[in-house]
């Protein structure tokens, strides 16, 4: 696979992430492709990690999940083998559905599920803060959805 993707690529790229559940044909004739070369450049975009997965967007509200919380992790001690310690412990935890670690020392930026607000607090108490090498948790809540759509612009580069 090319560095550069050509406007074939992209515009695979920007319907499969619209609609992941296009059949090959359907896509090719959205990007103006015959389905043996769509389906050759699909395979490659996958191949060179273009493509990580496929996958449904559940609403969180709909199976129970009505709080949304960022939780900003600072580290007790910042050294590699610490942090691994505490990156290998989040990623183990279905509730935090992303993690970044950010600037800052030591410190990780997390997104957490929770059904409510007393089960989100049992869980900060009896999880989150008992993680190795955590010296302190703040919690912001959020108040509404204003953008989750998670789609990437493709080609502003």
């Amino acid at each position: 696979m090319p560095e550069i993707l050509d406007s074939y690529d992209l515009a695979i790229l920007q319907q499969l992430q619209a609609d992941g559940r296009l059949t090959n044909t359907e896509l090719a004739q959205r990007v103006g492709l015959s389905a043996a070369p769509c389906w050759r450049r699909v395979r490659a975009l996958e191949q060179a990690g273009y493509i990580r997965g496929y996958r449904a967007e559940i609403d969180r509200h709909k199976i129970g999940l009505g709080v949304l919380a960022f939780v900003r992790l600072d580290a007790a001690q910042v050294n590699a083998t610490e942090l691994r310690r505490l990156e290998t412990a989040i990623r183990a935890i279905p509730e935090i559905v992303s993690c970044h670690y950010i600037s800052g020392a030591g410190t990780f930026e997390l997104q957490v599920v929770g059904r409510d607000l007393e089960q989100f607090s049992r869980f900060a108490r009896e999880v989150l803060i008992q993680l190795p090498n955590v010296k302190d948790l703040h919690t912001s809540f959020s108040l509404g959805e204003v953008k989750a759509d998670g789609a990437l612009p493709i080609g502003l580069s």
